[in-house]
């Protein structure tokens, strides 16, 4: 830019133009979406950026947007469109005085744009870690290595509590399949590398966690699946999984049998099927 350090603001948040990239401050406040402030701030290089628009907004507005380059972003990969546009967080929205200062802006960073085209990898910082999340059936946390799924009791199907709690290294992960908790059936499903044929439904999945009510929001759990997704890219394939994790803690350990011994009790876990799992969860101790 003309001047490094240039600072445009604009309602929800601030854009800081540098040299080599465009420094985007989201605001804290009640007004502010959900998801802008769970960013905090991003810093997206000029080579991320695939061009530049400013148009008319609702109510005496102007909207500066910067369109990233597909593959730029793992925010945006793991988003595939399904963010309203109040959620986009490349919209910089601006008072409609403020038209002429924005279409100078607009022309400075068009003048900088030297790459198009798809990215080959992501040019975009992901959400730092850890992170974790409550979906309706289970916890899922993530600590930049290991997605791991905790069941809950109220919220899990049989299917879940049969396989019982999940853990998948990222180096054994092919990608993530985010469906927005806005829309209907939303969820998060972990993609192995040598899956197969078509995926069970979610709530059937123990590779999937389903949102509902309060539980997954958008905020939560998309940067959760950015954050998965970059790993992935960056992770390299593993040929299997490492023997003698962590320990359990033997009161969780404990508390799992006796969940187990309830299901067995119900007639949704057969004989058999509660003896392996059973013999499982003790050699965990």
């Amino acid at each position: 830019m003309s001047r490094m350090g240039d600072v445009l603001a604009g309602f929800h948040a601030a854009w800081e133009f540098e040299s080599d990239s465009v420094l985007i401050r989201y605001e804290r406040g009640i007004r502010t979406p959900k998801l802008f402030q769970a960013l905090g701030e991003r810093r997206v290089p000029l080579n991320a950026i695939a061009g530049v628009t400013l148009t008319r907004g609702k109510r005496g507005t102007v909207v500066l947007r910067v369109e990233p380059r597909p593959g730029a972003d793992p925010l945006m990969e793991a988003a595939a469109g399904q963010l309203k546009e109040s959620g986009d967080p490349y919209r910089l929205v601006l008072p409609a005085e403020r038209e002429v200062l924005a279409e100078y802006y607009a022309d400075e960073l068009r003048a900088l744009l030297t790459e198009s085209g798809p990215a080959e990898r992501f040019l975009v910082e992901p959400p730092k870690g850890p992170l974790s999340f409550k979906a309706y059936d289970g916890k899922a946390s993530f600590d930049g290595r290991t997605v791991n799924f905790r069941w809950f009791w109220t919220g899990a199907s049989s299917a879940k509590w049969k396989a019982g709690d999940q853990n998948f290294p990222v180096g054994e992960l092919n990608g993530v399949e985010w469906r927005s908790p806005e829309v209907f059936e939303g969820h998060l499903r972990l993609l192995h590398r040598d899956a197969g044929g078509s995926a069970a439904q979610a709530d059937q999945d123990p590779a999937a966690v389903v949102f509902g009510l309060g539980y997954g929001p958008v905020h939560e759990s998309l940067p959760f699946a950015a954050a998965v997704l970059a790993a992935v890219r960056t992770s390299s394939p593993v040929a299997a999984v490492t023997a003698g994790g962590p320990r359990r803690d033997p009161a969780d350990i404990a508390e799992r049998i006796r969940h187990l011994g309830e299901l067995h009790q119900a007639g949704l876990v057969t004989d058999e099927e509660f003896s392996v799992k059973k013999a499982e969860l003790l050699a965990e101790l």
